[in-house]
């Protein structure tokens, strides 16, 4: 054996054993690694944290909610230029690579040699997947090589595509956005399809360095990243040289965007938001749940626009409080250009609904005011559009200002309001709040809330945080429960003085009528008509307050709105404007228990509906379903029931669905059945009846007359005879309502301020808040026929003497009754005089005739 071989054989030799030595410490590297890395089935179970979405029942996006801004996207739907983006920027080599890339390690070792910068990483996008995903972000050779036996095992667990979906759903790409449908909102405001090469280019760039690399943290460097992406995406042949050329002149803006929102409905988000945290816990915000809510994105708007233009109105009325700040010009940076100092004067400055910032640089020789206006620019205002009498007080304003300069000065911080007619006029922030809730009294189904002018300025929402005084609208409860304890529309009550001793206080309590006049002997309906309070309240002390509770409760009224003494017959408790629309939703319905929801529907990240809302039904006709499997009897002929009930030629379902396209649809479905294969039947839950449907109907016709000629006449205005409902006015005028509805609708308007002072005193319900019902209700109901509750059977017409309600056969006018009314005895028939009221021991109660 000559040397040559000897060597050769010694070379082998070598070879083998390093080969052994190696393969036995990858063994014992795999051995001593691999119980620290994911199983395959956790990897295909890994969910993204995606943040919560809230939309209207009509499909807009109200708000996404969630530390993390993530918009999971298939790959499918990832644009080939942003694919071939990030293949550029990243990894060149992925689609050939199994998982670690020898060549690109080498180049970019090389390149940092050459350069001494590492614009190229050595990292595979799978690597890259394999630490976002799995292993923590310390910097040691044990995690290195974890991540490398991870990325392996990836690739053969994972397509390429699959991965790259992973890569682009996960990465952090600044500014709280992950992935890159997230970014492009971010960053560009667009969805994927429409981002273009520099875009595409832009976000490539930018997994690097997230934090500095991202547009809106330094536009700069994101520029320079961007063009070195280009390049390499040239150098691969992704993109031509025109394409390049126009790519890398587009400027970078640094601009943010926010998610597409496409109902402004903060309030109704934060219920929402509210709601799932109790049911999720935090798991709400990360674990990618839609909620569908039952808001009509229509009726919405209409309720932000009507509690707005009402609380302008009546911050008109009541005068200019003055400046938000003055003296402000000498705060200007004098190294900025004029404008660009005015505006960043005025970021500190909110911008809230139809109510801009802007900043009085001027008077004009003409009587006028020189005004730059955050994020619009320079305006000049005439004398005209200035002028507002100044603020003295709740009941007074001062005298009409003569100059612009009496209203505003240089200097001076002033909200200006946008208005459609006359442009820029001077404005402020009311301070008065309101609250709007619109129901649909089928089902409770809260198609509107409005929770106060600016959530962003003030986060209470009135709608339902807000226990006020009814005031008379809670007065159509009362005569309710006067209608079951033996009174009628035409019963007579002494309109006179009342004196109720012993309250508690040390003083007698002697209520009064808001005009302050008495009328005598007042038939029942003219006593809600007209809201008079010493009818009330002879109503519930002939009747009783333990009746009348009994009688109230039923409708979902809280406990805090019922007082046990005669004050409960005026509307001295306590109520939010949600808990009043589903009060009055009793009536809407014709006699059901109404609980308002707001929830329809929630789905998780796989589109599952996970919760269903169940609401009961007012419906009539409704029937029980039958137990689950329960099958008709033997001797069931479904074909002969049809005919019987006059339905023969009505095809019936076989199986009820189990989603309808609208309530009315419901409703006709409501009644017919038929069990089928399955045996199961999906229906309706019936709501309680709490009244009967002649007491609604009666009631009904009562609150149709406050419209017609009592004291929401105003609502004549909308041109409709379907229409009922009651103002309220609390004691000092601190709060002012309006509850009012057809069959369709029903909505509650409140005003008032946080901190309860009076309104003024020509505030109260009539004029203050029936204004926003009015504007609420002619968006609502506009193209809409009259919708008024049918009349139930047992109603009739008979004629009544107007003076003393007694029954007459000539002349006089018609008045509802119930059928039973008309036949109790003499003495208990219409037009009994229900006053006195009698007093019971130890009640305290006295008349004063």
């Amino acid at each position: 054996m000559n040397s040559v071989t000897r060597a050769l054989l010694a070379l082998s030799g070598v070879l083998v054993s390093v080969l052994i030595l190696a393969a036995a410490g990858l063994g014992a590297a795999w051995y001593y690694l691999s119980p620290g890395l994911p199983s395959a089935e956790t990897m295909r179970e890994v969910r993204l944290q995606v943040p919560l979405r809230v939309y209207s029942r009509d499909g807009r996006l109200i708000a996404q909610l969630g530390e993390y801004r993530r918009i999971p996207v298939a790959y499918a739907d990832i644009p080939p230029t942003l694919v071939q983006a990030f293949l550029a920027a990243e990894d060149d080599r992925f689609f050939e690579h199994p998982g670690i890339d020898y060549q690109g390690i080498i180049r970019a070792g090389v390149n940092l040699l050459a350069t001494g910068s590492r614009t190229q990483g050595g990292s595979t996008i799978t690597q890259q997947l394999a630490r976002a995903y799995f292993l923590s972000s310390e910097r040691s050779f044990v995690r290195k090589a974890r991540e490398i036996l991870l990325a392996l095992q990836i690739e053969q667990k994972f397509t390429k595509e699959e991965i790259l979906a992973l890569y682009l759903n996960k990465i952090f790409l600044g500014q709280r956005a992950y992935g890159v449908a997230a970014a492009a909102e971010v960053y560009f405001g667009k969805e994927l399809k429409a981002l273009t090469v520099a875009e595409a280019a832009t976000i490539a760039g930018i997994p690097k360095a997230p934090s500095v690399l991202n547009p809106a943290a330094d536009p700069e460097r994101a520029r320079e990243r961007r063009g070195y992406v280009l390049r390499r995406m040239r150098e691969l042949g992704f993109i031509d040289d025109a394409a390049y050329a126009g790519a890398v002149a587009t400027p970078v803006s640094p601009r943010l965007y926010g998610p597409s929102i496409e109902l402004d409905a903060p309030y109704v988000a934060e219920m929402a938001r509210a709601e799932m945290v109790g049911r999720f816990g935090q798991a709400a915000y990360t674990d990618g749940y839609h909620v569908v809510t039952t808001v009509d994105s229509r009726l919405q708007r209409a309720a932000d626009l009507a509690l707005r233009t009402t609380l302008l109105e009546y911050d008109r009325r009541h005068g200019y409080r003055g400046p938000v700040a003055r003296d402000q010009l000498g705060k200007v940076d004098p190294a900025l250009p004029p404008e660009e100092g005015w505006q960043r004067l005025l970021d500190a400055y909110p911008v809230h609904a139809h109510l801009y910032p802007a900043l009085v640089t001027g008077l004009t020789a003409d009587n006028g005011a020189r005004l730059y206006v955050h994020d619009v620019g320079s305006v000049e205002l005439p004398y005209g559009q200035l002028r507002w009498r100044r603020y003295v007080d709740e009941d007074a304003v001062g005298p009409q200002p003569r100059t612009a300069g009496e209203m505003v000065a240089p200097g001076d911080v002033v909200y200006l309001l946008r208005t459609a007619n006359r442009g820029w006029i001077l404005g402020q922030l009311p301070e008065v709040q309101g609250a709007l809730v619109a129901l649909d009294p089928r089902d409770g189904a809260t198609v509107a809330l409005a929770g106060g002018y600016d959530f962003f300025a003030s986060k209470f929402n009135r709608a339902v945080q807000a226990r006020r005084q009814p005031g008379s609208s809670f007065k159509p409860f009362i005569y309710s429960a006067a209608l079951e304890n033996g009174f009628t529309p035409a019963t007579l009550v002494n309109d006179a003085p009342v004196v109720v001793e012993n309250t508690g206080s040390g003083e007698a309590w002697r209520p009064e009528n808001s005009t302050g006049e008495f009328n005598g002997p007042t038939r029942l309906r003219e006593g809600l008509v007209k809201s008079l309070n010493l009818v009330s309240i002879r109503v519930l002390d002939r009747m009783g307050v333990g009746p009348a509770i009994a009688h109230v409760r039923p409708f979902g009224l809280p406990d805090s709105v019922m007082p046990r003494n005669l004050t409960m017959a005026l509307g001295s408790g306590g109520a939010s404007p949600r808990e009043m629309a589903g009060g009055f939703a009793g009536f809407a319905s014709g006699g059901y228990r109404i609980d308002p929801y707001l929830i329809e529907r929630i789905e998780d990240s796989d589109g599952r509906t996970v919760f269903r809302a169940e609401p009961r039904v007012a419906c009539a006709s409704c029937v029980a379903a039958p137990p689950p499997g329960a099958l008709p009897a033997a001797d069931a002929d479904p074909a002969a029931d049809a005919a019987a009930d006059g339905d023969a030629a009505v095809a019936m379902p076989t199986q009820m669905p189990t989603t309808f396209a609208s309530t009315t649809e419901l409703m006709e479905r409501a009644g017919r059945w038929q069990d089928g294969a399955g045996g199961t039947v999906e229906l309706p839950k019936p709501a309680e009846r709490i009244i009967p449907a002649e007491n609604a109907y009666i009631m009904y016709d009562m609150m149709r007359d406050v419209i017609r000629r009592g004291t929401a006449r105003r609502a004549l205005a909308l041109g409709r005879s379907d229409l009922a409902g009651k103002t309220g006015t609390s004691n000092d005028r601190r709060d002012a309502w309006f509850s009012g509805y057809n069959a369709d609708l029903v909505a509650t308007a409140w005003v008032g301020f946080d901190q309860e002072r009076p309104l003024g005193s020509r505030e109260e319900g009539g004029r203050t808040a029936l204004p926003m019902w009015t504007y609420f209700m002619a968006d609502a109901l506009r193209g809409q026929p009259d919708s008024p509750l049918p009349r139930p059977p047992g109603v009739v017409t008979a004629r009544i003497d107007p003076d003393t309600g007694q029954l007459t056969a000539i002349g006089g006018i018609f008045e509802l009754f119930r059928e039973q009314d008309l036949a109790a005895p003499p003495g208990e028939r219409p037009g009994a005089l229900a006053g006195p009221p009698p007093r019971a021991p130890g009640a305290g109660a006295a008349d004063i005739f």
